[in-house]
């Protein structure tokens, strides 16, 4: 195989996994399932909430087993729980989400009742054609809401490469002092073909991408950020959970500018590991992507 058609085939598998696919079915798998276990949860990791590298109430984890990789946010959203669920419980809502990604180039909502799902195409992480992007069918797992209990499903059974299984999941709960703890997880499966297509990208264009969770110290003193695969889980995680604050603090569509820019600038925070492109050229771009989507 030529160098470029590597080189091709590993930018292809690259933006696979920088986007949220999710499996049709086994949603609850990962979750914890009720308020009761969230608020448990919450519980047991209030040092880590008050005291971390993010500079906000967050614990990212992520883990490798069997061929499943899998990473789980769970953080403090300065939101009323209502606020929260009236939000989230929406699919039209997870289309604005995933529109703030770099790579989602358009989102709509199709089908009636609990029979949806979200057609997204998606694409380079540069202004494109929609002609040039993939077209992915995502199913819609009806929420599960109560006063205390929120949870939510997208999924895809099957992605590029022997990819498979990529789903997300959020469920969240109120806190006492009128904010929302959240559990956000993203998770795929892959086999053969793409466990080498991704070793070739991490020798390669990847090989300087790092995730949040630092083993050690470098000879220099700086933070031994971990790489690979799970590096690559974080920082896809992270990208999602920013897109959910953003959304959540400018909601509407009038302040999709602000929502852009907020999204943008909350990345570069950790511009370590989530810099891609520069600011004004993401903003340009997206404003394209929804100028484009109103006239479809």
């Amino acid at each position: 195989m030529s160098f470029i058609m590597k080189h091709s085939m590993f930018r292809r598998l690259a933006l696979w996994l920088c986007l949220l696919f999710l499996p049709a079915g086994g949603f609850a798998q990962g979750m914890l399932g009720s308020a009761a276990a969230l608020q448990a949860k919450h519980a047991a990791v209030q040092s880590q909430l008050a005291d971390n590298v993010f500079g906000r109430p967050l614990v990212l984890e992520s883990s490798e087993a069997s061929g499943q990789l899998s990473g789980n946010i769970f953080a403090v959203l300065s939101h009323p729980f209502s606020e929260v669920s009236a939000s989230l419980s929406q699919p039209t809502v997870w289309c604005d989400v995933l529109m703030l990604h770099l790579n989602t180039k358009y989102c709509a909502v199709r089908g009636e009742g609990d029979a949806k799902s979200l057609a997204v195409s998606v694409g380079r992480k540069f202004d494109q054609p929609l002609s040039e992007a993939q077209r992915i069918d995502f199913v819609w797992k009806p929420s599960t809401v109560s006063p205390d209990f929120l949870s939510v499903g997208l999924g895809a059974d099957k992605g590029p490469l022997s990819t498979r299984d990529y789903r997300i999941e959020l469920e969240a709960t109120p806190l006492p002092d009128g904010k929302s703890f959240i559990h956000l997880s993203y998770s795929y499966g892959y086999g053969a073909a793409a466990r080498i297509a991704m070793q070739g990208y991490l020798k390669t264009i990847g090989s300087d991408k790092v995730g949040f969770t630092a083993n050690g110290k470098t000879a220099s003193g700086e933070p031994d950020y971990i790489g690979g695969v799970l590096g690559v889980v974080e920082r896809n995680t992270m990208r999602y959970y920013l897109a959910i604050d953003a959304f959540l603090e400018q909601p509407t569509k009038a302040q999709l500018p602000q929502r852009l820019a907020l999204w943008f600038d909350s990345t570069e925070r950790y511009a370590r590991q989530l810099h891609e492109v520069e600011r004004q050229d993401y903003l340009t771009m997206k404003r394209n992507e929804y100028k484009r989507m109103s006239s479809q």
